[in-house]
């Protein structure tokens, strides 16, 4: 696994170095790690964050890149649904767009659905509409395995329907398929990759990073539903090798691309692994089951294997002692 991390960490460095970057949505979860890795592979990184200004702004406020702040070339802020935005990408003049801003909390989406199309499927238009209107080598559109829905088959490939079940999972589906239409239209250089659920530091909503700060504290973990609802979990180093091979081989032009690990937990096993890997003295309670539920989203990701030897390094038990030292650390600063 050493040299693996090794031939990596070379590649990146050969293939992003001195590249003019823009990432959508850097200060998030996500968004931060790949911002870190694009800095430590030598790319000329700018951010697209949410604010009400749009060049040169303070970044004391965005608390996941305090750390390499100094590092960052460009700040662009506002509202990634205004068109303003796209001239102000126009004039950073990235090689490289990353999309990762998004409205993406689920529950939210049910009482805001507007809101969360707005930010969803308006932004990622008003990124397609700057990428038209610039010389661009490469913009990765970031959907969801919430595209797919209740799925009619495991694990998911990416020749499954599109049938989400959320108002989310529908902008998101929405985004993704504008995102095609685009490159099948005017043949812009767009690689849709859709990942499914990651996990890991700085996350702070979805289950593990909510279970991990109510099981550090002892308190009940409160499951809603009878708690077999399945996910595939990808640990966020793995994915944001993903998207920076996303950003990077010739082969993602054009495609959609599954980013998971083949595996599925249900989210009862979930709970009962944090309580046990933080020895914990939580109990498990259960609540009405959520809206919209998806039952099992399971990743067949045959295509990132053959066309990129794309493979998950973390291991779901490693990954969740990773996070829960990390939240320890966090909570005694």
């Amino acid at each position: 696994m050493l040299y693996v991390r090794h031939y990596w960490r070379k590649r990146m460095n050969n293939t992003y170095k001195n590249k003019r970057v823009l990432i959508t949505g850097a200060d998030g979860f996500v968004g931060s790690h790949l911002t870190e890795a694009l800095l430590e592979a030598g790319a000329e990184v700018s951010i697209l964050v949410r604010g009400t200004s749009h060049m040169g702004t303070s970044m004391n406020h965005f608390h996941n890149l305090n750390h390499v702040t100094e590092r960052i070339k460009h700040v662009i802020t506002g509202d990634i649904a205004n068109n303003d935005i796209i001239e102000a990408i126009r004039q950073n003049n990235p090689q490289i767009i990353f999309h990762l801003a998004a409205n993406a909390y689920v529950p939210y989406s049910f009482e805001h659905p507007v809101e969360v199309a707005q930010a969803n499927v308006m932004g990622t238009l008003n990124i397609l509409e700057a990428a038209r209107k610039m010389k661009i080598e490469r913009v990765v559109i970031t959907s969801s395995s919430e595209v797919y829905g209740n799925p009619i088959y495991v694990p998911i490939d990416e020749k499954h329907p599109l049938n989400p079940t959320s108002p989310y999972a529908a902008s998101k589906a929405a985004a993704d398929r504008y995102a095609f239409s685009y490159w099948n239209t005017y043949k812009i250089p767009i690689a849709i990759i859709r990942p499914f659920n990651t996990y890991g530091p700085r996350h702070t909503y979805d289950v593990i990073p909510k279970f991990i700060s109510l099981a550090l504290e002892n308190k009940p973990i409160t499951i809603y539903g009878d708690g077999k609802q399945r996910r595939d979990f990808v640990y966020v180093k793995d994915m944001v090798r993903a998207f920076m091979i996303m950003g990077s081989d010739e082969r993602a032009i054009g495609q959609c691309i599954n980013f998971g690990t083949g595996k599925s937990y249900s989210v009862l096993e979930i709970a009962e692994k944090i309580i046990t890997l933080s020895n914990s003295q939580s109990i498990i309670t259960h609540v009405e089951p959520r809206l919209a539920e998806v039952e099992h989203l399971l990743c067949d990701n045959s295509k990132a294997k053959e066309f990129f030897g794309w493979k998950p390094l973390i291991e779901i038990d490693e990954g969740i002692r990773l996070n829960i030292e990390y939240v320890k650390r966090e909570t005694t600063c």
